[in-house]
């Protein structure tokens, strides 16, 4: 039986789950309500699920964390980018997908073994998985030629880890992670490109290079 999540939701971070943290406390819904019609204000309301975007770490259980909670409000506009390169050509490329992890508070991200710079503290990044049957090999080749292609505009950072999970945000072009054969998932770790040369940083009389 295909069940992409079950790696990574345990029982509490599932919808009953939610449904449960949601009531457990009466000024969530307000706010819960609050970052939807965020979403809906800038149409990336459907991408996926509102509750799923609410998902911490997969790891909240071991960490005392919650398994959900609505990032600061100023962290929502880091989101939408994301949610827009993932409905124009994530879910074109491998068709619907499930967020297992977006937000994590710095505690719980560092709990939870998330590199000190992870975006995930800041609601740029979404860990996904695929709801279609696909195959891990079917599924990088994919999504990395979308993003050779496209994630540059997007200022994605694309990243695979095992089995079918994989890292979407827009905060730097880049890709990272590796395939079954152990080399590099999207053939080169793609970084963000240098900047310009401008006039002002050469020396006097020369001219900058022609690209």
């Amino acid at each position: 039986m295909w069940n992409p999540t079950g790696d990574y939701v345990i029982a509490g971070q599932d919808e009953p789950g939610y449904r449960r943290w949601i009531g457990a406390r009466p000024w969530r819904a307000g706010l819960v309500s609050s970052f939807h019609r965020y979403l809906l204000d800038h149409q990336v309301a459907f991408v996926a699920p509102t509750w799923q975007l609410l998902r911490t770490a997969s790891d909240w259980a071991k960490c005392g964390a919650d398994p959900f909670e609505v990032p600061p409000a100023d962290e929502w506009p880091n989101v939408v980018q994301t949610l827009r390169y993932i409905r124009d050509y994530v879910v074109p490329s491998v068709g619907p997908v499930e967020p297992v992890s977006v937000y994590r508070n710095p505690l719980l991200n560092q709990c939870a073994g998330g590199a000190p710079e992870s975006v995930h503290q800041s609601m740029s990044a979404i860990d996904l998985v695929p709801l279609r049957p696909i195959h891990r090999t079917v599924l990088i080749t994919r999504l990395c030629a979308a993003h050779a292609l496209t994630g540059l505009r997007y200022n994605v950072g694309l990243g695979f880890y095992t089995k079918l999970r994989f890292h979407v945000d827009s905060w730097k072009y880049r890709t990272w992670g590796r395939n079954d054969a152990g080399t590099l998932a999207c053939g080169v770790e793609a970084a963000a490109p240098p900047p310009p040369v401008l006039p002002t940083d050469l020396p006097a009389g020369t001219l900058p290079p022609t690209r």
